[in-house]
């Protein structure tokens, strides 16, 4: 995710206020709230695109809080089409 510097500014800004821990926890909650929305899409046959997406929005901006506690971006990105490569294997491609 490509965030402007002012953005960026505010990633640190909550890490600073709240602690790496704190942010962390905030990590596995935001996965768990995006994990019940898709639940809920698929189980239940709910129409909730707009939650999904909110909830998408919120796990985006704690991968990028939680790639700047354990400063793993340049890493992460690096791994990335070595990920894809192996998805692609998967697929016959």
């Amino acid at each position: 995710m490509n965030l402007t510097d002012e953005e960026q500014k505010i990633i640190q800004k909550a890490i600073k206020t709240w602690g790496n821990q704190a942010q962390l926890l905030m990590v596995l909650e935001e996965m768990s709230e995006l994990q019940k929305e898709i639940l809920k899409n698929i189980n239940r046959h709910q129409q909730n695109m707009e939650a999904i997406v909110d909830e998408t929005a919120d796990v985006l901006i704690m991968i990028e809080q939680l790639q700047h506690i354990y400063q793993i971006k340049d890493a992460v990105r690096a791994r990335i089409p070595q990920k894809l490569k192996k998805i692609q294997n998967r697929l016959g491609e």
